[in-house]
């Protein structure tokens, strides 16, 4: 059975503006009988093998560092949460400026532990991350007015405790944590594990007989990140995402799935193309580990083949058999889960404070306090969802028999993509297609196999007749591509709203939605995410990200653009 957390309201919260090589943390951690989540800001880069270094004369620290080492992320802006323990203690990094990083925090802190150049400048950013009582202490000593100001009271020149002039906001209203999900995709399985490590009890809900017949049902799914100039919202968060994603995999008990890092190859589309993406290169300097500009005679070495505009190389990419991960993850949830297959809800009504399911025939199928849909194109089925702004888009991908070509041993990719051999069978694909028809169709197989010889030439026959095989799916696509994570608006009730938080929401009535084509990577990180929200935690994300995946979005967007 899964460890499982002690109740949220039990939680540690540390900030740590001054964390080095991590001794701090690996003391509260080894010291630890309570969930514990940290927050550090990095300065400067550190290596992971400084981390072994600086704490080799604490040998009873030996499990922890080697852990944190495991864990150690690349040196990319952003928020990195690490989780140990079966998630009972977390380790959120923050790479950027500080200012930054503390304005995009969202936390209740317990404890501070403050670089004493930042203390002044960064008082009222401190308190309001502070919860009651909360304490500070200082590296070293510096004027302390400005966080006097704020409402640390100092008890002795290098410790202070927060004492706040006014109520510092709503505690998370206690709730039986009981959770209803439906689909048991990717989306249902990832949250499904999330809740159940922190002690939730779910019923999840599978209108199919077996995970992942949908939308999570390809053969192999495609693991890498986005990159732009500007760093823009989808790239952050595609970064969030991917690098949570790779670290979750490889924590993931057996059962073990179908799997490779074996690089992903984005080639560049012509040499405009590779010019735009070289300067992206220059720009943001990324870790080779992360992403690495190839010129085309690297990239030719590579392949085995020509790549005259060269490409991306993200090295620990790759691609994973989603079925296999909702399997493991439903299995990592013990005896906290316990699933329903074969039922197909269609109708949901509030009785008292719990939400009941029924199916077609007004069976009740289940009924919970909280309700998670992660049922894709299924969600806006139900009334309470059917204002949702969610699209179908067809995708067909085609399997072709791995002997029957030679091709490089990575993910490579440019308009379409081509994996190794997976089953015996390399995958390539996908349309994007805007129709409902279900069944394979050669003119869609065409057109895959022609996107892959145009990025491969060669690759294929040159009048190539491949038999008919491959799997359509439907994916959940939302208007501005990103997924739908958090609570789940209401469509009336106010008439105007300026902010997301002034937008009512259903009450127990969340969302997992949207994922498109990239479940694969956006279902860990959500699915963190949603729990986090869910038990009141600190979130895995900086703010602005976490209101971009929003569900209420679209209905702010609309009640501004009526009160205009």
């Amino acid at each position: 059975m899964t460890e499982t957390c002690a109740p949220s309201n039990d939680r540690h919260v540390v900030l740590d503006t001054c964390f080095g090589a991590g001794s701090a943390f690996l003391h509260d951690w080894h010291a630890s009988t309570r969930p514990l989540h940290y927050f550090a800001f990095l300065a400067q880069p550190v290596s992971a093998d400084d981390l072994l270094r600086h704490h080799a004369d604490w040998p009873e620290l030996a499990v922890q560092a080697q852990a944190l080492r495991a864990a150690w992320p690349h040196h990319v802006a952003g928020f990195h949460r690490l989780l140990f323990d079966d998630g009972r203690v977390s380790l959120t990094l923050m790479i950027g400026t500080l200012a930054a990083c503390l304005s995009q925090c969202v936390a209740q802190v317990d404890a501070f532990l403050i670089d004493a150049p930042a203390a002044a400048t960064m008082a009222r950013r401190l308190a309001r991350l502070a919860a009651p009582q909360s304490t500070l202490r200082l590296s070293a000593t510096c004027p302390v007015a400005a966080l006097e100001q704020a409402g640390f009271v100092f008890g002795s020149a290098l410790q202070a405790t927060y004492q706040p002039r006014r109520p510092s906001g709503k505690a998370v209203a206690a709730r039986e944590r009981h959770a209803i999900v439906l689909g048991a995709g990717l989306a249902g399985a990832a949250i499904c594990e999330r809740l159940a490590a922190r002690g939730w009890r779910l019923t999840l809900l599978e209108r199919h007989a077996a995970p992942a017949q949908e939308a999570s049902g390809n053969l192999a799914g495609i693991v890498m990140p986005v990159l732009s100039q500007d760093d823009n919202l989808a790239s952050r968060l595609s970064r969030a995402a991917y690098l949570f994603a790779l670290r979750r995999w490889s924590a993931l008990a057996h059962p073990r799935f179908e799997g490779e890092r074996c690089g992903v190859l984005q080639l560049a589309r012509n040499a405009d193309h590779a010019e735009a993406q070289m300067r992206i290169a220059r720009r943001w300097n990324y870790p080779a580990g992360y992403a690495r500009w190839l010129d085309s005679a690297a990239a030719a070495a590579l392949l085995g083949s020509a790549a005259p505009d060269g490409g991306f190389l993200f090295a620990q990419g790759g691609w994973a058999h989603p079925a296999g991960v909702c399997r493991a993850l439903l299995a990592a949830c013990g005896t906290q889960l316990t699933v329903h297959y074969q039922q197909l809800a269609t109708s949901l009504e509030r009785v008292d404070a719990t939400w009941h399911l029924r199916d077609a025939d007004g069976v009740l199928l289940a009924q919970a306090p909280t309700v998670i849909f992660a049922n894709g194109n299924g969600a806006t089925g139900f009334a309470q969802l059917a204002d949702l702004p969610l699209q179908s888009v067809r995708g067909q991908v085609t399997h072709v028999s791995a002997p029957a070509l030679s091709a490089p041993a990575l993910v490579v990719c440019r308009e379409g993509y081509l994996t190794p051999p997976v089953q015996g069978l390399r995958c390539a694909g996908a349309t994007y297609d805007q129709d409902s028809e279900a069944v394979l169709r050669r003119s869609s197989q065409t057109e895959n196999l022609q996107r892959v010889q145009s990025m491969l030439p060669g690759i294929w026959p040159d009048a190539f007749d491949f038999p008919l095989a491959g799997r359509v799916g439907f994916r959940c696509v939302a208007p501005d591509r990103l997924p739908l994570v958090g609570a789940l608006p209401l469509t009336t009730g106010v008439s105007r709203a300026e902010r997301l938080r002034e937008v009512p929401r259903w009450p127990g009535l969340y969302g997992l939605l949207g994922y498109a084509s990239r479940g694969l990577i956006w279902a860990p990180l959500a699915a963190e995410l949603l729990a986090a929200q869910l038990d009141g935690e600190p979130l895995p994300l900086e703010s602005d990200l976490v209101d971009a995946l929003d569900p209420a979005r679209f209905r702010l967007k609309s009640l501004r653009q009526s009160s205009r």
